[in-house]
């Protein structure tokens, strides 16, 4: 981003993955990395990140905080489901990172959630 005032417009994308082998599901280290391969991938840079694993074969719950907003997930890998969240403004493209994301996971099905903000 560039110096000056930015403009609150970004566009916001939901995304439920059906269907997924669970252990992609509680790798805490892998998931991280997953988001922040798809941040590059959108164009979007990462400024910090939490995650956390609720136990062994458990679901993870993490955030990565992008320069351009974030990207979110929680996972239970229960029920082969992971729900993602990604929000980024400027010039960086929110689809290309929930497409990095679908190909790591392979799931059976996804539902998406488009909304523009600002």
């Amino acid at each position: 981003m560039s110096g000056g005032a930015h403009l609150p417009r970004g566009l916001h994308l939901l995304a439920d993955f059906h269907g997924v082998d669970a252990e992609r599901l509680t790798d805490t280290l892998a998931i991280e990395t997953l988001l922040r391969e798809a941040a590059r991938a959108a164009g979007a840079t990462p400024v910090g990140s939490n995650f956390h694993p609720f136990g062994p074969g458990l679901g993870v719950t993490g955030v990565l905080l992008l320069q351009e907003s974030h990207i979110s997930i929680h996972t239970w890998p229960e029920h082969g489901f992971a729900a993602v969240d990604v929000f980024m403004c400027g010039s960086a493209r929110p689809e290309r990172a929930v497409a990095v994301i679908e190909a790591a996971l392979q799931p059976v099905s996804v539902s998406r959630q488009e909304a523009p903000r600002g």
